[in-house]
């Protein structure tokens, strides 16, 4: 009797201990490619090696269909909605930056003047994640691990690092450009730990810079890209002409270290980093024997894009380049953490848009929304009508930003303004809806536009009006070279999404996920609650439960 006692006793015990600490991986790191496009994973894989973006094919788990579920799609929005499983409507992050509409005061989305830099005296390091109204998952790992999981956001870009780190992060990592120095901000810390200030003051910067930068392979065989020397590519004040090599030793004597981030070095610069963080912080190898999670975003992807324009021979080096960054930061995961111990995932804030002019000269349709000039017709019909040409405040963010305290002073009819301004812009070539934001919901518009409207308007940071641009144009003036991206169509919105290791099946999958569904997936992976402002949900294949 005794003896059949204690062996249900002890057979009890062991499954209590099972369900008490769920299993997880020792590290999550979250890789984002800044305006990366999903067709980037096919586009050069040709000249790929085996142990970069196709080893995350072969042993991942690819969702193929992965869209942004809002407009607009830029940078901090990207982030924030990726680590949060939420939208602007909830998030409050309504783009890069915004307009305060109750005081129309500007707001950058990481401002923070209650905070001081660290490691810095500029403006540059007053920065926090406050401005983000949701919980990140992030944030939901320190709840579940009463706060003895470690998480580090690290970027080029202070929106990159602060954003997916969350409110409860460590520490969070950007790089400024006048000293070429890792910052951070007292929101975290009150001194850059002895690690940081000992990886700057090696100036890996410069020794990259110093180098020039020329083409991986010989410049004949990037048959992917337009010839070197075309209209579409934008020069560094200095050049004569967008050519390789581009001559990084001496442009950087007037840009300085800003220039290396318009250089695939800036994407090598930034995994050294993170390298070393995860040596020094002991990621994934926690005292607390915890779960950690890395927050890597790669920016100069995204700076290249906008200098150079998509089919520019600078963007295939650049991804050939990160091709071999990546296997490099795969193999240093498998020998630090070990192989099979973390969980990676991949993916990207948003894509990009072919350069409008590149496109109508290859007899496509496409065309600049010159923003400035709108800007002016808008008002001055406005003053034609009502006796004011200040009411239209901004274009930004592909929304018109209204002057509601001098709509207000004038006593004017807010809906007699909106509606001059929606069958103004209506007249604009290039402009296909122009939409009342407070009746998005009534516009009749096709559906999938209708939901990304609705998801990017925050009412207290988001413009009145929302413009839909025509497919194949974008806000830039006439003729101008690069690209950009923010507007609903595929190619601002399709990006890749790779999980890898821990708790992963290896597969692939076309069903149509979006941005949202990220933060939820791994929650589940994780046996945590979701965040507090989700609207996504797990995409279950990828799970090897």
């Amino acid at each position: 009797m005794w003896k059949f006692f204690l062996t249900s006793l002890l057979a009890i015990t062991t499954i209590l201990q099972g369900y008490a600490q769920p299993a997880r991986p020792k590290l999550v790191v979250g890789l984002m490619i800044d305006q990366m496009r999903w067709d980037y994973l096919y586009r050069f894989s040709d000249r790929y090696g085996d142990d970069g973006f196709k080893r995350l094919l072969n042993e991942g788990f690819s969702c193929e269909n992965t869209l942004l579920n809002y407009i607009p799609t830029v940078t901090a929005i990207g982030h924030a909605s990726v680590y949060t499983g939420s939208v602007p409507a909830i998030h409050g992050i309504a783009g890069n930056d915004w307009i305060i509409q109750a005081t129309g005061q500007p707001m950058y989305c990481t401002q923070d003047d209650n905070v001081r830099g660290v490691g810095t005296q500029e403006r540059e390091g007053q920065q926090s994640p406050r401005n983000l109204l949701a919980s990140t998952v992030t944030d939901q790992l320190k709840l579940a691990t009463n706060f003895r999981s470690k998480v580090i956001g690290i970027s080029m870009k202070d929106r990159g690092g602060i954003l997916p780190a969350g409110h409860f992060a460590d520490a969070a990592y950007w790089f400024e450009g006048k000293s070429g120095n890792w910052i951070s901000s007292t929101f975290y810390m009150e001194k850059l730990p002895n690690w940081v200030e000992t990886f700057n003051k090696q100036k890996l910067a410069d020794n990259y810079l110093k180098q020039d930068w020329n083409t991986l392979y010989p410049i004949g065989t990037y048959t992917h890209s337009t010839a070197d020397d075309t209209p579409y590519e934008g020069k560094w004040p200095g050049e004569e002409t967008p050519t390789f090599p581009r001559k990084t030793s001496e442009l950087m004597r007037d840009a300085g270290y800003e220039l290396i981030k318009t250089t695939p070095q800036g994407n090598t610069l930034t995994l050294d980093f993170a390298k070393t963080a995860i040596k020094q912080e002991k990621l994934g190898n926690n005292s607390a024997g915890t779960t950690d999670f890395l927050c890597v975003s790669l920016s100069s992807t995204d700076y290249i894009g906008h200098r150079y324009s998509l089919s520019a021979i600078e963007m295939e080096d650049t991804y050939l380049r990160l091709d071999r960054d990546i296997a490099d930061f795969l193999i240093y995961l498998d020998k630090h953490i070990g192989k099979g111990n973390y969980t990676l995932f991949l993916t990207a804030d948003h894509a990009a848009s072919y350069n409008p002019m590149y496109y109508t000269d290859q007899q496509g349709n496409g065309g600049y929304l010159f923003t400035r000039q709108i800007q002016r017709n808008l008002n001055s019909e406005l003053q034609k009508k009502f006796g004011s040409d200040k009411i239209v405040r901004s274009l930004m963010n592909y929304q018109v930003h209204l002057n509601d305290n001098l709509i207000d002073s004038l006593q004017l009819n807010l809906k007699e303004v909106k509606k001059t301004i929606i069958n103004t812009l209506k007249k604009e070539e290039g402009i296909a809806y122009a939409i009342d934001m407070e009746g998005a919901q009534h516009m009749f518009i096709p559906a999938p536009l209708r939901e990304k409207v609705i998801n990017g308007y925050n009412r207290r940071h988001s413009g009145a009006i929302q413009i839909i641009a025509d497919p194949q144009w974008y806000a830039g003036t006439p003729r101008s070279p690069g690209t950009t991206h923010g507007v609903w169509s595929p190619y601002d919105s399709h990006i890749p999404l790779i999980f890898m290791g821990w708790g992963i099946k290896h597969g692939v999958s076309n069903k149509e996920v979006h941005v949202v569904d990220i933060a939820p997936t791994l929650a589940s992976l994780l046996h945590i609650m979701e965040p507090n402002g989700n609207i996504g949900k797990p995409i279950v294949e990828v799970l090897g439960q």
